[in-house]
């Protein structure tokens, strides 16, 4: 006999209240799901047979999952939802106090967990004593301040959301770079004899205005490659938005990914709306959350991009921990060409958090001689440092460990 949905009442009238709960535990979660995508998931389970279990799954998640990398919450909130003692026992108890056991991670995810935590009425602020107001004015602090410095990799789901809108009002004082073209300016060093004659045969008079230039100036090409592949998925997602909100901000922004091979992502990051980029990007990228092969993608960007995107001046920023699948062969070979074909190349990595970090793997190693600045990229004030590091003339090498030796 085929299982059935626990969760699900047999009143039909039922099944939308279940449906649109279930929606918003999704929401909460994370993922975008709208009123469009319930009514159609709610058109979804009038065609199947809602006696079983595994069409009922797939029915929501066909309409409701819009993002490949969405389908692991999808999954969890789905078996704790509908009723599966086993795992709603472990979302409970990640709200109860537990020893912390080396090796042991909880089956549920923090976002999913949290997600399905009822919303609790707030209790009336009343009468508080003296010695309760002492501790939190000299313990307290603002929330973003305590955000900025949080890992991404431990944020819940409303800590993203909000890092996310931070993100977006992030700006980046990158300096213009001077060009070979002159246009007019009244305090130019130069005299436009071409402009002074001009401005004399529409006057007519015996006197001569001097008219002077200046060079013009741009913002540099900034070109970022960053790393999607399995050891930095829990950045990968927040550092896309760091990228769209760059490429919102300026012109001249080129973004790739990669992880076992390259991919331009530039056209779908210039989308305004952030989800649907995202989207469009999880439908395209094929080796999300795998493996990692630095040095083919360096390579292969340098074969097929380098002279397209990094004329004039260009700034490479490579956002990777270095771990490569291939123990960094042809790695050094393939970062000196980048090096040598951009003005600047700055490494972001998230491995920079450990105070006790060393370059012990290959990959590393590898890769830190040919680099100009190296940096974490774990949180918000990282991000916000980086932003004031593109706006220096000049890179300013940070943490850069003794022993810089080739493999």
């Amino acid at each position: 006999m085929a299982e059935t949905v626990g969760h699900l009442d047999q009143n039909v009238g039922h099944l939308a209240q279940n449906v649109m709960h279930f929606a918003r535990i999704l929401r909460r979660a994370g993922l975008p799901v709208g009123s469009g995508q319930i009514v159609d998931a709610l058109r979804a389970l009038a065609h199947i047979d809602l006696g079983r279990r595994e069409e009922f799954y797939w029915a929501l998640a066909a309409v409701l999952v819009t993002d490949h990398h969405h389908h692991e919450l999808f999954d969890e909130a789905f078996r704790l939802f509908w009723r599966d003692p086993d795992g709603m026992s472990t979302a409970l108890a990640m709200f109860l106090p537990r020893l912390e056991v080396p090796g042991h991670k909880p089956k549920t995810s923090r976002r999913v967990a949290e997600a399905l935590r009822p919303n609790r009425p707030r209790p009336r602020q009343g009468p508080r004593e003296q010695q309760e107001i002492e501790f939190d004015a000299a313990l307290s602090f603002s929330a973003e301040e305590r955000l900025r410095h949080k890992d991404f990799a431990e944020m819940s789901a409303e800590e993203l959301a909000r890092a996310k809108q931070l993100i977006r009002r992030l700006r980046l004082p990158v300096r213009d770079l001077p060009t070979r073209r002159f246009g007019p300016d009244p305090r130019g060093a130069k005299i436009d004899l071409r402009a002074t004659f001009r401005a004399a045969a529409r006057t007519g008079s015996d006197l001569m205005p001097l008219r002077r230039r200046s060079p013009r100036t741009r913002p540099p090409t900034l070109v970022a490659l960053c790393d999607i592949s399995g050891s930095m998925e829990r950045y990968a997602e927040i550092l896309l938005h760091f990228l769209h909100a760059l490429t919102s901000a300026r012109d001249r922004v080129h973004s790739f990914v990669f992880g076992t091979r390259l991919t331009n992502v530039t056209r779908h990051l210039r989308r305004r709306d952030i989800d649907r980029a995202l989207a469009d990007i999880g439908q395209k990228v094929e080796d999300w959350a795998g493996g990692t092969r630095i040095g083919v993608c360096i390579d292969r960007f340098n074969r097929d991009w380098s002279r397209r995107v990094l004329g004039q001046g260009a700034v490479v920023v490579l956002i990777t921990d270095g771990l490569d699948r291939e123990d960094g062969h042809g790695l050094d070979a393939a970062m000196e060409r980048l090096h040598k074909s951009c003005r600047r190349l700055i490494w972001l990595n998230p491995l920079l958090r450990y105070a006790g970090f060393e370059p012990r793997a290959r990959g590393i190693r590898a890769m830190l001689p040919h680099v100009d600045d190296f940096r974490p990229v774990h949180d918000l004030d990282s991000l916000a440092t980086l932003a004031a590091a593109l706006g220096t003339q000049h890179a300013t090498p940070r943490r850069r460990p003794a022993a810089l030796g080739r493999p």
